[in-house]
């Protein structure tokens, strides 16, 4: 079996380097990266990917081993279909590590055509850090990292308007292309770089906020040699991920010509501003995803995928999507209908396997801010409760007890919230139980109970799980 490279896969021919990638993880291989090379099969873009490594332990070395080569391999549900895909990515020109040669990474910023900065670098890694005094060696932080690339950059085309770069940061934080800004220009106050580097950072860098979504598993260990075997080489770099994509971004329109992916069938928007999107998905993919899991680990089912497929949860979840959490959303319903309905194909997904109690940590703060928010805007529009969104509740009060049919459930919460749990449970009757979880404001922001008629039916519908246990206890 071939080593894959250049050589062996036939591929000698280059595109300029336009794009400066901060990060070499499955995530933006598997996505952007996938995103980069069908441009250029698809448009004008004829552009390739410059990677940097953001930390001092990382895979560069790898990618470098195999000439920036890997393969992609997309497995999923599409349009009721089950899809299957693998594909050569050869956007990226070279990998270079910055701890190994800082001086090499600083001249990365002479390439007048580089015009894009993308990176996730964790959803920690945009964040300004004092003890980065200066640029002579190497900052600790990305930002830090970044801004002396743009100081070299600035300095090197004396400060030139069109040298100015498109940033788009891919980190899971709200307004992370601002954060981006605000960090750089600390770090600018910081070392006390001139204003006109200020200036041109403010003036003729562009930085985007940017929603992404696309499930990336990663290196598929469990059958990597039955895909190469496929392949006919030995790739060590293969990423597996779903079907499904997409990458929201607040540009200008500078950047939506530059980066054409209108012309490229992609499931990229450019948009004025994203927070609809932002809002759609927290609703619907992750708030779907915190109420189905207490209602169907009770039930004892232990997968998303099974939950979907089972017909009581099933039908419970697509209810409690489409005639409770869209209602409370501002997007036209075409579009809210079809990203639901891939919500539903990506759950189904027989190649992702989905733990239901992997996702069930810290689920009192991801229903505050996942499903709480639909409760309250339903009840507001429509002057009613959302009766599934709080079964699912009374199903979350049940699961933090911590036992069910005889048999412990694995919480993992801080423990401050399972403590007030333990504690909440040695009430004598379950309305009091309710009484004390929907009054918690440390959990919830406001005292739930304030709600007309909330804490009665969360009592019924608890009342109700209890009979259920006690029933197939007897059983």
């Amino acid at each position: 079996m071939k080593q894959l490279n250049r050589r062996t896969a036939s591929l000698p021919q280059r595109h300029p380097v336009k794009v400066l990638q901060f990060g070499e993880g499955n995530f933006l291989r598997g996505f952007v990266d996938w995103i980069i090379d069908l441009l250029n099969e698809r448009t004008s873009f004829d552009g390739q990917v410059q990677i940097v490594q953001p930390l001092d332990k990382g895979i560069v070395h790898l990618l470098q081993h195999q000439e920036g080569l890997y393969h992609v391999l997309l497995e999923g549900i599409q349009g009721g279909e089950t899809t299957r895909e693998l594909r050569l990515i050869s956007c990226i020109a070279d990998a270079t590590n910055p701890y190994e040669n800082y001086k090499a990474y600083l001249a990365l910023a002479e390439n007048p055509e580089l015009q894009f900065v993308i990176s996730n670098t964790t959803e920690a890694g945009i964040a300004f850090d004092e003890a980065d005094t200066g640029m002579e060696y190497i900052p600790n932080s990305f930002p830090g990292k970044l801004t002396a690339l743009l100081y070299h950059r600035f300095k090197q085309f004396n400060g030139a308007a069109d040298k100015g770069m498109y940033l788009i940061p891919c980190e899971l934080i709200e307004k992370n292309g601002e954060a981006l800004r605000d960090s750089i220009l600390a770090y600018a106050k910081h070392w006390s770089l001139p204003p006109s580097f200020t200036a041109w950072i403010e003036q003729h860098n562009h930085f985007c906020n940017t929603l992404v979504d696309r499930i990336v598993p990663g290196f598929p260990k469990d059958n990597i040699q039955e895909i190469q075997q496929e392949l006919g080489y030995h790739d060590n770099l293969v990423v597996k991920a779903e079907p499904f994509h997409l990458w929201v971004i607040e540009a200008p329109e500078a950047v939506r010509a530059a980066f054409p992916v209108n012309e490229a069938d992609l499931q990229v928007k450019f948009v004025e501003d994203l927070t609809p999107y932002r809002t759609r998905k927290v609703r619907i993919l992750n708030g779907a995803h915190t109420a189905l899991v207490p209602v169907a680990y009770l039930q004892g089912l232990r997968t998303v995928r099974e939950a979907v497929e089972d017909k009581k949860s099933g039908d419970f979840i697509r209810k409690a999507i489409f005639e409770e959490i869209i209602p409370t959303l501002d997007l036209p319903q075409e579009e809210l209908e079809q990203f639901a309905n891939d919500v539903i194909e990506r759950f189904q997904n027989p190649f992702i396997r989905h733990e239901l109690i992997s996702i069930s940590l810290n689920s009192i703060s991801k229903y505050k801010v996942r499903v709480l928010p639909s409760v309250l805007e339903y009840h507001k529009r429509k002057g009613q409760l959302p009766t599934r969104l709080l079964q699912s509740l009374a199903a979350l009060i049940q699961f933090y007890k911590g036992e069910w049919n005889s048999e412990s459930i694995p919480l993992n919460d801080t423990p401050e919230v399972l403590a007030f749990f333990a504690q909440a449970w040695q009430q004598e009757s379950t309305e009091e139980v309710v009484t004390a979880v929907l009054a918690n404001k440390d959990f919830w922001e406001i005292d739930l109970t304030e709600i007309p008629g909330l804490r009665d039916l969360v009592t019924t519908e608890l009342n109700a799980l209890q009979l259920a246990e006690k029933h197939a206890n007897m059983a």
